[in-house]
This record gives C-alpha cells, sequence and structure tokens, in this order.
C-alpha cells in the first residue's frame, strides 16, 4: 500500500490531537474521549480506511503511557479490545457514509458505528473481560468500570461524531474538504 502525502499527514496531525489530549483524560473521559472519536472520524474521511485503523490501533497504546492506566496495566487483554473497537467506528464510517445516500449517510454512519463500538466493548470487555480478569483489590471499581467501557463509549463516539460532523462542514468548502 503506498501512502500518499495527504494521509500521512492528516493522520500524523489527527496522532497529534489524539496525543495531547490524552493529558487531560484523568479530568474526565469525556474530554478525551469525544476528540479520539472525531480525529478517528475524520482521519477516515480525509486519509481513508488504512489510515483510520492505523490510528485505532495507536491511540490506546498512547492513551496507556500517558495516563499508566492501572486497569489496563493489570489487564492487558483490554488493549486488543479498545483496538477493535475503534476499528469498529471507523470501519462503519467508511463503509456505510456512501451507502447511505449523500445527505443521512455520515450521520447515520455515526451512530451505527458508536452503538457497535459500544456494543462490541460493553459485551467483550464489561461482560467477560472485567468480570474475570479484574484483579480482587480493584473489584470495587467493577461497576464503574463496566459502564466506561460500554454505555460511555456510545456517548464519547456520539459526541466526537458530532465534532467530526461540524468539523467535515467547515471543512467542506477547502482544499482539504474535497475528496481524491
Amino acid at each position: 500500500m503506498k501512502m500518499k502525502t495527504r494521509q500521512i499527514t492528516v493522520t500524523a496531525i489527527m496522532l497529534a490531537i489524539c496525543i495531547a489530549s490524552q493529558f487531560f483524560k484523568n479530568l474526565s473521559v469525556y474530554i478525551t474521549g469525544p476528540v479520539i472519536n472525531a480525529a478517528l472520524i475524520l482521519t477516515v474521511l480525509y486519509a481513508g480506511l488504512a489510515c483510520g485503523i492505523i490510528l485505532s490501533i495507536i491511540t490506546p497504546v498512547t492513551a496507556f503511557f500517558i495516563t499508566g492506566s492501572p486497569v489496563m496495566a493489570a489487564i492487558p487483554a483490554m488493549f486488543p479490545c479498545i483496538m477493535a473497537g475503534n476499528a469498529i467506528l471507523v470501519l462503519c464510517i467508511a463503509l456505510l457514509k456512501g451507502k447511505l445516500g449523500s445527505k443521512a449517510g455520515f450521520p447515520v454512519s455515526i451512530v451505527i458505528g458508536s452503538i457497535l463500538k459500544g456494543l462490541f466493548m460493553g459485551v467483550v470487555i464489561s461482560l467477560i473481560i472485567l468480570p474475570n480478569m479484574l484483579p480482587e483489590k480493584m473489584a470495587p471499581m467493577l461497576k464503574v468500570l463496566q459502564l466506561q467501557f460500554s454505555f460511555t463509549q456510545v456517548v464519547t463516539a456520539l459526541i466526537g461524531g458530532v465534532y467530526a460532523f461540524i468539523i467535515a462542514a467547515a471543512l467542506r468548502k477547502t482544499s482539504l474538504g474535497k475528496q481524491d
């Protein structure tokens, strides 16, 4: 696969935005989550599916190195599940946006992708991984973590989708907004 300069540039800028937002994760997941989801969506729109998948894989790793989540450190099996959840969102945007019509396709793909991401992470992480792998000393956090890796994922993806929709609308009249 040969990447164009535009794809590399867009992906690098979106990764930089993700990394910068991850410094605020300890303040609220409702700050970081929407920014990262918006960056994933915008990457798919302006750099393509492959770049969106790449960013889906990189962002959980950078988040761990920046915030040092004790839950992620205790349960490394969550990494590929978060990566897959991000990839589900990205795939839905890439595959459904054009198929659902020019006006409704983008917002509908955001809603479907957000719900599928949350469902996947809710089942795999909240219902399977956390109850079976969470260390005993972290057991009091189980309900909060289950909510964070299910419903919260839907909400932050939807908010990120709104951000991406607004940004894409603003970029539509620029040279970046013109699709290849």
